[in-house]
């Protein structure tokens, strides 16, 4: 169900190291810093650090994404129209492509009617 998470934090620095040491205990590779993020990445998913797009401080979910597989980019478009259509809001950029870290992405953001942001993501294969 869950193509990534990502918190916000307001020293990134501090957060990389904090998650390097908790996440490395799991096995997990420590994280590779893009820009304002990090990001920790798995077979299983990916878990992200950000410092918040907005310039506003990390607060509970500020910076925060809860981000949702889509199987193609015609599933992310038809998840964006219910949302916008049931009562959420479209933020940043139209639903398309974008390219990451781990290659080609579509995304699709929204928040939803209590302001939680999230994202449809479907990766484009390589």
């Amino acid at each position: 169900m869950f193509s990534h998470i990502m918190v916000g934090t307001n020293d990134l620095d501090r957060a990389k190291s904090f998650y390097d040491q908790v996440l490395g205990t799991l096995g997990v590779p420590p994280g590779r810093v893009d820009r304002h993020r990090v990001f920790y990445m798995t077979s299983t998913g990916v878990f992200a650090v950000t410092l918040p797009i907005d310039g506003q401080p990390a607060t509970h979910a500020n910076g925060g994404t809860v981000g949702f597989a889509a199987a193609s980019p015609a599933q992310a478009d038809a998840w964006h129209a219910a949302g916008v259509a049931n009562g959420g809001t479209s933020i940043e950029d139209p639903p398309g492509v974008r390219e990451g870290p781990t290659g080609k992405l579509y995304l699709a953001y929204l928040r939803d009617p209590d302001g939680n942001k999230i994202c449809a993501l479907h990766r484009i294969p390589a």
